[in-house]
């Protein structure tokens, strides 16, 4: 039992490592492209990444998958439920969940 302040304070290690190193890992170029709209520093993050030079394939899948989503509209939790194609889908993910949360199994 005395030992247990050392077995909460040996997380330390792994997040100072963390610490350190995490200026030297790359940005993800997604993130580049589309938060920051930085193209040269996105193509550079996809030819680390890929190994390759050509990686404009891969930006413009960025950007239409980026244009897809944009225009993709958004539902309710009421409009889900509304839509018979999906109710009982809902219902069935909703009531499991609940059961697993009651049931127990987080505490284990």
């Amino acid at each position: 039992e005395s030992r247990w302040p050392f077995l909460f304070g040996a997380i330390i290690v792994p997040s100072l490592i963390q610490v350190l190193i995490l200026p030297f890992l790359p940005e993800s170029p997604r993130y580049l492209l589309l938060e920051k709209h930085d193209t040269s520093k996105a193509e550079k993050a996809f030819q680390t990444f890929l190994g390759k030079d050509d990686v404009s394939h891969e930006v413009e899948e960025v950007l239409a998958e980026s244009r897809v989503q944009r225009n993709t509209k958004l539902v309710s939790i009421l409009q889900l439920l509304r839509t018979r194609a999906v109710r009982w889908q809902v219902i069935t993910v909703v009531v499991t969940m609940g059961c697993y949360q009651l049931c127990g199994l987080n505490a284990v």
